[in-house]
């Protein structure tokens, strides 16, 4: 495993080491011992969740608020997404600033997303499955959002916006500066 920094305090990319043969591969996604000395960051994960989506759907910017925040380690089994992270922690120096990585099936990169930021990704190819864990569970009532669009923030999904399908939901999110206000 291979920590790489992004521009985000305490965002990473994960580079993992595949280990292949003519039987396929393996690899090894998660070492609590290996990331804590690459990283600083002492994660304990308690749930892994899996979505499947078609091309366009854009899932985001979601995060879970207060004691409800969560750190996520996300990846693609199946597919390509354009992931992005937002970082929301107040006094950060990358607040307000976001990171997008593609990450794919084929690439096996994992993307940590620290407590804190909202998170949401695009899938690119025909579908994709995406997977990832939290070190937090589930709290409906801290769930947070802004709008993927949001005009402070620009992010650059990779497809026109009329290829991009929503919840109903994701369609009713925030904006940035309403979120940087309440703080």
């Amino acid at each position: 495993m291979k920590i790489e920094a992004t521009p985000l305090k305490d965002c990473f990319i994960i580079h993992d080491t595949v280990h292949g043969d003519a039987r396929g591969y393996f690899i090894e996604t998660f070492n609590q011992k290996d990331f804590k000395a690459a990283s600083g960051l002492d994660i304990s994960f308690v749930q892994d969740n899996q979505s499947k989506s078609s091309k366009g759907v854009l899932r985001g910017l979601h995060m879970q608020s207060g004691d409800a925040a969560q750190a996520k380690l996300v990846r693609v089994l199946e597919g390509a997404v354009l992931d992005v992270a937002v970082d929301l922690r107040k006094g950060s120096p990358s607040f307000g600033q976001h990171f997008a990585i593609e990450l794919t099936a084929d690439n096996h990169k994992q993307f940590f997303v620290p407590a804190g930021f909202a998170h949401g990704f695009v899938v690119l190819s025909e579908t994709a499955t995406f997977f990832y864990k939290v070190d937090k569970f589930y709290q409906p009532g801290n769930e947070v959002g802004i709008m993927y669009n949001d005009k402070d923030l620009n992010i650059d999904w990779k497809l026109d916006s009329s290829e991009l399908l929503f919840s109903e939901k994701d369609k009713t999110l925030g904006s940035f500066a309403a979120y940087a206000a309440s703080l």
